[in-house]
């Protein structure tokens, strides 16, 4: 297969683990507030730790010097927050943002800020597997399958919690994943194309995903005195991804 075709699938497998890890919502009667924080506190360590061994490592490696990778990461970063200003979308503490929310249903509020999460990941594995290399595809897609797992259940918890109905609030976060492979191939496309512009799509990739856990994920979790379960969530999948990382790379 040509690694377009693989780094799709890859990441199509990679987002369809947001609606496996929302399955034991079918099963489980409630999900305490301190592992949902946890939870997401392991996704944004995946995502740090991916960012940085997975993304702005190789990009420096390819001998880009640090000026280009660090513009990159600044541009990827710039992009999230211009989208973060002006997509109306919801956080699920934080409450609506954006312009002309009151036109949105509250679901698609929802999806919108789920999209803008995914949407990066996505990318990063697309210009992962651009590099033509499944060394640096591989461990990318993984990780990225692996946080988003406790991020669609947290996502589904969160949904439930307003009313959603244990399968729809299921599907949603499924849906939601499945944004990712349309990014992996925006990623795959560009790189592919265009061979200098691999460093910049990696370290677009890393500033975009950096921008969306310091922005979106650790203020979510750093609420009610829980800050800890998810900073013991992060430190867990930051490790862990830096082992798959180094062992599946």
């Amino acid at each position: 297969m040509s690694i377009i075709l693989i780094g799709f699938l890859a990441s199509l497998a990679a987002g369809s683990a947001t609606g496996l890890g929302a399955v034991p919502l079918l099963f489980l009667r409630k999900v305490s507030s301190r592992l949902q924080n946890g939870l997401l506190g392991f996704a944004a360590g995946v995502m740090l730790a991916a960012s940085f061994f997975s993304l702005i490592l190789p990009a420096l490696e390819t001998g880009a010097g640090p000026a280009v990778v660090g513009t990159g990461i600044l541009l990827g970063a710039t992009c999230l927050w211009a989208l973060d200003l002006l997509t109306p979308h919801e956080h699920f503490i934080k409450g609506r943002q954006g312009p002309e929310t009151d036109t949105f249903r509250r679901i698609w509020l929802f999806v919108i800020a789920i999209t803008l999460h995914n949407i990066p990941e996505g990318l990063a594995v697309g210009v992962g597997f651009g590099t033509g290399s499944t060394a640096t595809g591989f461990p990318l897609a993984f990780g990225i399958g692996l946080q988003n797992m406790p991020e669609g259940l947290a996502v589904a918890v969160a949904l439930h919690s307003i009313g959603y109905q244990r399968g729809k609030a299921v599907a949603i976060a499924l849906a939601t994943g499945l944004v990712e492979p349309l990014g992996a191939l925006l990623g795959l496309l560009a790189v592919s194309l265009a061979a200098p512009l691999l460093p910049w799509g990696l370290a677009f990739a890393a500033g975009a995903m950096i921008f969306v856990v310091s922005n979106e994920i650790i203020p979510e979790t750093h609420r009610a005195g829980l800050e800890k379960a998810a900073s013991v969530g992060l430190m867990l999948g930051f490790v862990i991804m830096l082992y798959l990382d180094v062992s599946l790379g």
